[in-house]
Order: structure tokens, then C-alpha cells, then sequence
């Protein structure tokens, strides 16, 4: 299934103008309670928009930078930014299956340039084959329908697109524990087959898989569980790229991180975490 890559949706122009607005109330030295009495908003809208979580009409966006006393240059960038907020990505079309706030994760997958994640439990989804997401679909949603299992199939495979998509393929660097290769998910078939994907993507340029032994003793992983972290390129014109985002799959929702110090932690995890791991293809050879 070809799709159009190289978009973002909304999901990359929300979370930068989101970011710009967060700069320009903090220059103004502008709590959200005080930016959200001058605008006559909730806090919770502000936090919404500084956190790339909502489209932003242009009126909305000169109101904003009406009461932070913004440049006018400034004033037309972010305006122009919000008409941005209103792209529908290709995602879109499986909304009928997307989890609540898995919009987001798939906006920044699609701009990234390389996903690291560790897996404590199963195969990540980029990496799955299809037999093993149909299993895995039917034991964790028992009352869905077929019909619904080949939509949320569909939608995973087609995500799977950005690791061959022509010019700049994702960049995939996972690490998984010895269990999840072997929890036999779908049966013996299934998990069979499953491992001997994972070993061809060992293969494969821009994919690195890694296994963290039963017998490696303690990890970061132990204390941190699954997360992702995300890193994108720079800008088209040369700008520095966006910070980078963790996301977690929490069991009641995502979330994601991008404070410095958050990053910084899970990236010093990350390095633990590989620091036990061994190369996939001495596990699965």
C-alpha cells in the first residue's frame, strides 16, 4: 500500500507553534493563569496549544500574540504556522481505529528520523509480521470484530512504510528482552515466523536489534519499562531540528516527554539498556 510520506499532518506545525507560543508567554514573563485571564481561556486550552495538542485558528494565534506583545514579523510566521494546524496526515483515514492521543505518536513518527525503543514485553509494532498482529489483536481485543482486527492490521502495516520509503527511511534501533521473543504469542507458527522476521530486518541498513538477555541481571529497562524515543532532522532550510520527544504507552494512555531533563534521563537508560543487550542475530541465528 503506497502512501504519501513526507507529510505530518498537523501533528509537527501544532507541536512548533505550540513551542513558539510557550517562548513568547515565558519572554513576557506571563504565568498560564495570567495568559489565560488576559485571553479568557482555561488554563487547560493554553496548556493544549503549548503542548501541540489542538489546531489553532490565526485569530486565536494574534490574539496570543496580542497579550505577549510579540514582534509583528514574528505576528505573520505563527500565523501562518496555525493555517498548518488544520493538515489532515494520512492517519487520519484509520481515526476509526487510532487510539486517543496515538494521533500524535504517528504525526511524530512520520516526521522523525529515528525511533530508538525498548520492548519489555513484545515485538515493537514497526517490526511486527502481520500473522502476529492478528493474534495479538484478537487475545487483547476479544470482542472485536475481523473487520475492525483488518483495519488496526492495515493501519500498523502501513506505518511500517517508513522504513523502506524512498530517500530518507526511518531509522529503527530496538532493543527487546529475551522474553518477548519468546512469549509465543499467536502459537508456535506465529512466534516462529515472527523471530525469523526479526532476523532478516537485522539485515537491513537502517535497522539495528538488540536482546537483552534473561541472565543480564539489572537494567535501567527494570526500573523504566517500554518507552520510544523519537529524534527528527533538521529543518529544510538548515534550522536545528526539534527537540526530541519519549513517548509512553502508559496502560490508561500515551505520554510523551520533551523536557530536557526527561530526555536526557531516558537517554542515559537507553545507554544502560544497551550496555547489557547483544547483537539480535546471536540470539536468533
Amino acid at each position: 500500500m503506497a502512501l504519501p510520506h513526507g507529510t505530518t499532518g498537523s501533528t509537527m506545525p501544532r507541536r512548533q507553534l505550540g513551542r513558539h507560543l510557550r517562548e513568547l508567554r515565558n519572554r513576557a514573563r506571563m504565568t498560564t493563569r495570567t495568559a489565560a485571564q488576559r485571553l479568557e481561556w482555561s488554563e487547560a486550552k493554553i496548556w493544549r496549544i503549548e503542548t501541540g495538542q489542538t489546531s489553532l485558528r490565526s485569530l486565536d494565534v494574534e490574539a496570543m500574540c496580542k497579550v505577549y506583545d510579540a514582534p509583528t514579523d514574528v505576528v505573520g510566521t505563527l500565523t501562518a504556522l496555525a493555517r498548518e494546524t488544520k493538515a489532515r496526515g494520512w492517519w487520519t483515514a484509520y481515526s476509526d481505529v487510532i487510539s486517543e492521543g496515538f494521533d500524535v505518536y504517528v504525526g511524530l513518527e512520520e516526521a522523525a528520523k529515528r525511533v530508538s525503543t525498548y520492548e519489555d514485553a513484545m515485538i515493537p509494532g514497526l517490526l511486527q509480521t502481520e500473522s502476529y498482529m492478528r493474534a495479538m489483536y484478537a487475545a487483547g481485543r476479544p470482542e472485536a470484530t475481523t473487520a475492525e482486527i483488518d483495519r488496526r492490521v492495515r493501519f500498523r502495516m502501513a506505518r511500517q512504510n517508513l522504513l523502506t520509503r524512498a530517500g530518507t527511511p526511518l531509522h529503527i534501533d530496538a532493543v527487546l528482552t529475551e522474553a518477548a521473543l519468546w512469549h509465543g504469542i499467536g502459537g508456535v507458527e506465529v512466534a516462529d515466523a515472527q523471530r525469523a522476521h526479526l532476523r532478516r530486518m537485522c539485515d537491513l541498513p537502517n535497522t539495528r536489534i538488540q536482546v537483552v538477555p534473561t541472565e543480564s541481571g539489572y537494567h535501567d529497562g527494570l526500573d523504566s519499562g517500554r518507552f520510544v524515543l523519537l529524534e527528527f532532522p533538521e529543518g529544510r532550510m538548515g534550522e536545528q531540528p526539534e527537540p526530541p520527544v519519549v513517548y509512553i504507552e502508559a496502560f490508561t494512555g500515551p505520554v510523551y516527554l520533551d523536557k530536557d531533563a526527561e530526555i536526557e534521563r531516558y537517554r542515559r537508560a537507553l545507554a544502560n539498556i544497551r550496555a547489557a543487550a547483544v547483537d539480535a542475530r546471536t540470539v536468533l541465528d
